[in-house]
């Protein structure tokens, strides 16, 4: 084992080819970590220094873990199922993200896993929107099976390694941005790529939000901080940004003005919840705002602020669409 090993140590990544796990894996694997990327598709991992694939098998039928931590000094675990829908059974979110967290517990300490960092879920602490600044003072209130089986996943982390020498935290990210990024934030970056004014002025909800780059400094610190010991600590960019905030910054790193302009909001609000789609609306039109509070007195230090890496995203994603020049 090289120096460099030595000191970073070897850390597994569960759910190594989802959109924050491919981005994480290489990160790490640069800061000089040795990561096994497990995934239930191996091939789908991007090889590289200090990279190795393993399988991971289906969560929902429980999984060996045993092979997988035999000899890693931390575990990041990113695996599970990452968004609320009606259409998974409440039994399926449990396994998934709950007692695949149990097991996952078991195994790291019985192995002597130095840590098992978890990536949780905003919505272990709280519905789709929530009035004033959240913060970890206040009672996780998850309204619905995705939520709750985040927070269930915490307590079986907790529970299964209290007293004993492994160490463990959660992580609570608010909805993530980067490259690769799918769902509401892949529309608004597809609406901030037309060519036309934007009637979403009036939109002035204030939304808390979390860039690919803020979470690896997180991850690190996490991984790495013993500040951070046996707790769940709620993850975001530093300053929240509005739905007209967000298109402005990633037009602005496309070079190009907002192009906002203000319509009343209640007709569109009244079809939304004609068509019951009324948490469609609460998504837009309702505040989410965490404070970082918490983390940041661990020590950690968020490296840009919201409407910076939003401007940073398109304006990378841009360039490497770019037809090259050579």
């Amino acid at each position: 084992m090289s120096q460099m090993e030595r000191l970073k140590g070897r850390v597994l990544v569960t759910g190594a080819t989802g959109f924050i796990g491919r981005d994480l894996v290489r990160w790490l694997a640069a800061e000089g970590w040795r990561v096994h990327a497990a995934a239930r598709d191996p091939r789908a991992i991007a090889g590289g220094d200090g990279i190795e694939a393993v399988a991971l098998g289906d969560l929902a039928h429980g999984v060996d873990w045993r092979p997988l931590v035999e000899g890693m000094s931390h575990v990041v675990h990113l695996a599970g199922i990452a968004h609320a829908t009606t259409r998974i059974p409440d039994a399926t979110y449990h396994a998934v993200n709950a007692e695949a967290v149990r097991t996952l517990a078991i195994a790291a300490r019985d192995a002597g896993v130095g840590r098992v960092v978890m990536m949780s879920s905003i919505r272990a602490q709280c519905g789709p929107s929530v009035r004033g600044t959240l913060s970890e003072e206040r009672a996780p209130t998850p309204v619905d099976a995705y939520g709750r089986s985040k927070l269930e996943g915490e307590q079986m982390l907790a529970d299964v390694l209290a007293g004993s020498e492994t160490d463990w935290c959660a992580l609570r990210p608010v909805v993530v941005y980067g490259p690769g990024v799918k769902a509401n934030m892949a529309s608004l970056a597809r609406l901030a790529r037309t060519p036309w004014p934007l009637p979403i002025g009036g939109l002035h909800a204030r939304r808390s939000v979390l860039g690919l780059a803020n979470l690896r400094a997180g991850v690190q610190h996490a991984v790495t901080s013993p500040s951070v010991s046996r707790g769940a600590y709620l993850f975001a960019d530093p300053k929240p940004v509005s739905v007209s905030d967000i298109v402005a910054a990633m037009r602005l790193g496309l070079n190009r003005a907002p192009g906002i302009f203000t319509l009343p909001l209640a007709p569109a609000r009244l079809a939304l919840k004609v068509a019951g789609r009324g948490a469609v609306w609460d998504r837009i039109a309702g505040d989410l705002v965490v404070s970082t509070a918490a983390l940041e007195a661990t020590g950690w230090r968020p490296v840009e602020i919201g409407r910076e890496g939003l401007a940073r995203w398109m304006r990378e994603e841009e360039q490497a669409r770019a037809p090259s020049l050579a």
